[in-house]
């Protein structure tokens, strides 16, 4: 018997939060919805054409289902028959049919890997791809010994452990010199340790059962010079160690980051806000068995069961307040997670959100996403164009530069919204303008009431023309760019076509 994969590869393509290239929803026909496609799976149809059989497929099968009606893809070494699920795919028929019949994986990955499909295609799962035949112990094929050579990443990690009497006191060696507290996520389950340890695109694995008992709570500290990370466990019993543990899987490994799927922790909802109308900010609690923090411009996925199905969407984190003196100093900061979220009606994963109650728990994965923190290292204009909830993704972005950046001159946002009622933490942007000199704000309204004074319309190179002023040619800029997927694209030809250059802009695109 086969076992379908129980992780998920939620990964970095979403809807407002990585720079990536973006997809086009299209049109689909009435009963063709997502709750619609859930329903099929739960009739009891045979979705396979293989009458519950699962089989292991060669490359020549696969080949041989390439064809709308018989359409087979193969996912992370699992082979789909995605044939039903043509109607209701958002992304068309067409988007499908470039993976029939081959290995859709890198497809997969750079369009859509945020989809939890092992849920979503469960029902449809022909079988495993079956082992290509090995070679000899140490052989490599020549073209996988210059990929090899091509690709060679950062020197790979290690680790070692020590005790005393009461603490355990686990090591990693990442030989790197830029690691810091968000580099480093650790999960502590029952008897499972993992620690995984994020080095430029590669991420390096700790995951043992341990042979005793520890308390919940850890320290994590890294001294970074010499990108050492100490992780200090407190046993529950005063006894000596024979051995950390037993290895579990991928201990000990160092793979591209791309490769890995996301981790999940189970994150207590403890409190949520109206912010407008129609967008809350959500606090979720991390357990006390976890050390992670997120890093700025990254995002995470939440993972809810909707129907029985795990439905999974990306969200940035922000912080609980534009100002970093109105936090309560109540428990440590990193305890917590925010998310601002407008809430859709008429939506699938937002409403079952809004629908939790305080002490409900939501599944939060391990960070993703490529805004590169050095970006902003000796910026003297930071330019933020947002629209709506892309708002979110600035957050962090703008608290950082205006707290970190010595160098920094200027920090400018324009934010585009319908109304006066939809703009975020309006109050707040406006009494930090007026507390730091250095940030200034505009806001953009496509549908103001007539007692509206301020800009209006959409996004056009005009307003950037005029809002884009860097201080000389020779000014170090960024451009951090925002909204749902028109917005973006727009946005970025005009800003190509007023010459900024590739590495002076940033997009979190759809």
């Amino acid at each position: 018997m086969l076992n379908v994969p129980s992780q998920s590869f939620p990964g970095p393509s979403s809807q407002q939060r990585v720079a990536s290239g973006g997809r086009s929803k299209v049109p689909l026909k009435q009963g063709r919805s997502l709750m619609d496609w859930i329903r099929l799976t739960k009739s009891g149809k045979d979705l396979t054409g293989l009458k519950g059989r699962l089989i292991e497929v060669t490359e020549e099968e696969l080949k041989k289902h390439n064809k709308k009606d018989d359409c087979w893809i193969c996912i992370r070494g699992f082979v789909y028959n995605v044939s039903p699920y043509m109607e209701y795919h958002p992304g068309g028929e067409d988007e499908l049919m470039r993976a029939a019949g081959s290995d859709g994986t890198d497809l997969f990955d750079q369009v859509h890997r945020w989809v939890n499909y092992e849920s979503m295609l469960k029902e449809c799962l022909v079988g495993r791809m079956a082992m290509k035949p090995a070679l000899p112990k140490g052989m490599l094929p020549q073209s996988q010994v210059t990929d090899t050579l091509a690709k060679e990443g950062p020197s790979s990690p290690s680790y070692d452990w020590f005790q005393t009497d009461s603490l355990v006191t686990i090591v990693i060696y990442t030989k790197q010199k830029d690691i810091n507290l968000d580099s480093v996520i650790v999960d502590h389950r029952d008897d499972s340790f993992r620690a995984e340890t994020v080095i430029k695109d590669y991420s390096y694995l700790v995951h043992v059962a341990l042979s005793h008992e520890i308390q919940e709570d850890f320290s994590v500290l890294v001294v970074e010079n010499v990108g050492k990370i100490e992780i200090v466990l407190k046993k529950k019993e005063n006894t000596s160690w024979k051995c950390l543990g037993h290895p579990q899987e991928n201990h000990n490994s160092f793979i591209p980051k791309k490769d890995t799927g996301l981790f999940y922790r189970k994150c207590q909802l403890v409190s949520k806000e109206d912010v407008t109308h129609d967008t809350k900010l959500f606090c979720l609690m991390l357990p006390p068995s976890t050390h992670l923090e997120v890093p700025v411009g990254q995002h995470v996925y939440l993972r809810l069961p909707i129907t029985g199905t795990e439905i999974v969407k990306p969200y940035t984190p922000v912080c609980d307040s534009l100002f970093s003196e109105f936090k309560e100093p109540v428990l440590p900061n990193n305890i917590y997670i925010y998310f601002l979220i407008k809430i859709y009606p008429a939506g699938f994963f937002t409403p079952e959100l809004d629908q939790l109650q305080i002490g409900d728990y939501v599944s939060v994965s391990n960070p993703e996403g490529n805004f590169i923190i050095s970006q902003l290292q000796e910026l003297e204009d930071l330019f933020l164009l947002a629209a709506g909830t892309g708002f979110t993704p600035m957050v962090k972005v703008l608290n950082y530069a205006l707290t970190n950046i010595p160098s920094l001159r200027k920090v400018k946002l324009m934010f585009f919204n319908k109304t006066e009622d939809d703009i975020i933490w309006r109050s707040q942007l406006e009494k930090l303008a007026f507390k730091d000199k250095r940030f200034e704000v505009e806001f953009v309204l496509s549908a103001p009431t007539s007692e509206w004074s301020g800009k209006q319309g959409y996004i056009s190179p005009v307003l950037l023309s005029e809002f884009l002023k860097r201080r000389s040619d020779t000014s170090k800029v960024l451009i951090c760019l925002c909204g749902p997927t028109p917005f973006t694209e727009q946005g970025m030809k005009m800003l190509h076509d007023l010459n900024f250059s590739k590495d002076e802009i940033h997009s979190f695109t759809a």
